[in-house]
């Protein structure tokens, strides 16, 4: 599933998450199904302590509790919802994207540019 519409490959999967201690331990235990259960050795409050925990697992997730300086509830102010085989998935629209993109990579300059693009052409949205 792609919500914006830009293919790109990736080597890992970024999650923005809440940070608090109770949703760290949901997060643990949802990733808990991979593997290894490389997430059981992230402590509770890695997230709140630094600007990124790699989960380095079957798949390599990245847990974020800022992205740009934008938390998840800030995020969640500005979503689309999707639904994929009966589930409903937050996704922050393209304008929060855009701002959680602000960084000196080069993928991120491209994605910026293709979601300001598509922004711009009613067509596409």
């Amino acid at each position: 599933m792609n919500a914006h519409g830009l293919e790109r490959p990736t080597k890992d999967i970024d999650l923005l998450v809440e940070d608090s201690p109770e949703n760290i331990a949901r997060t643990k235990k949802g990733l808990g199904i991979l593997a290894d259960n490389a997430a059981a050795e992230m402590a509770d409050d890695d997230v709140r302590r630094y600007s990124v925990v790699r989960i380095a697992d079957e798949i390599v997730v990245d847990l974020l509790g800022r992205a740009c300086g934008m938390t998840y509830g800030e995020a969640l102010e500005d979503h689309e919802t999707f639904e994929l085989e009966g589930v409903r998935i937050p996704v922050v629209s393209a304008r929060t994207l855009i701002r959680t993109k602000q960084t000196p990579r080069p993928s991120d300059a491209a994605d910026v540019a293709f979601l300001t693009g598509r922004l711009s052409d009613p067509k596409k949205r």
